[in-house]
């Protein structure tokens, strides 16, 4: 508690990861992702990862999961 009696604000974290329905992973903040071994494949303040297994930048999201929404929409349609 603080001198003034409140609660003191929770810290924030230093990155978030957003799940998008139907979408990628989202890693807002700073990261460094990595191999198993080790070696670097980015680091940076925004990435989006791929959840969908359709990528071909994999682990990136290169919106391909957006070609497979399509696809299942007109199916619908139809």
């Amino acid at each position: 508690m603080t001198e003034t009696g409140a609660e003191p604000l929770a810290e924030l974290p230093a990155s978030t990861v957003t799940v998008y329905p139907d979408g990628p992973l989202v890693v807002r903040g700073d990261f460094e992702l990595r191999e198993v071994d080790g070696e670097q494949l980015a680091a940076g303040h925004t990435i989006a990862l791929c959840r969908c297994g359709r990528s071909a930048v994999k682990p990136f999201c290169d919106g391909s999961h957006k070609v497979r929404r399509l696809q299942r929409e007109r199916r619908a349609e139809h």
